[in-house]
């Protein structure tokens, strides 16, 4: 999805708690929030598991899916966002909404990930197309400690590229949007 146009936007969480609230959404360059439509049916596809979650949002953007996740009952989101703009719109938002469990870390994602692991079992990796993160970034999490057993994690990428994501997660569901793939995967205790 495109920058959002002609200054501040805003987007709305569609589910949960928060459902119709809207996110003020500032115009920065490399900003795309995950279209509506996706996030319905990504939050569909976890609905069993959201309940209690610890998430991880890394490259945050918006904050939009950490939102949307404890909107529907995660206990606890870990935004990570490295431009600083991006970060306190996020944390405005948070505080507007009175959003409880949100912790916001203006930080690049790889840095983020270089410091002591808290194992997360949902994780939304979801960088800049342009930046190319998703294979660093993924060999990161998996290694580095950051999982829980059967851990989900939610992987948004151009149509075009092809991450090389560890062995260990295994495709559970995928959908396309325009540009946009967008996948859901299920960490195993030994690769597939």
């Amino acid at each position: 999805m495109a920058p959002v146009k002609g200054g501040s936007g805003r987007i709305r969480i569609i589910g949960g708690q928060l459902r119709n609230s809207r996110l003020e959404v500032p115009e920065l360059p490399g900003l795309r929030p995950t279209p509506e439509r996706v996030r319905e049916t990504l939050f569909n596809w976890l609905a069993p598991v959201i309940g209690g979650a610890r998430a991880l949002d890394l490259c945050a953007g918006t904050g939009a899916l950490g939102i949307e996740a404890l909107s529907r009952g995660a206990s606890s989101v870990q935004f990570v966002e490295r431009d600083s703009r991006a970060a306190q719109a996020l944390r405005d938002n948070l505080a507007r909404l009175k959003v409880g469990g949100g912790n916001v870390a203006s930080t690049d994602a790889l840095a983020y990930l270089q410091g002591a692991p808290t194992p997360f079992g949902l994780v939304f990796l979801d960088p800049p197309f342009a930046l190319d993160l998703w294979s660093p970034l993924a060999q990161r999490l998996e290694q580095g400690g950051w999982l829980t057993p059967g851990a989900w994690i939610y992987v948004e990428s151009s149509r075009a590229a092809a991450p090389v994501l560890p062995m260990a997660w295994v495709l559970h569901r995928e959908g396309t949007a325009g540009e946009v793939r967008y996948a859901l995967y299920r960490r195993t205790a030994e690769p597939a």
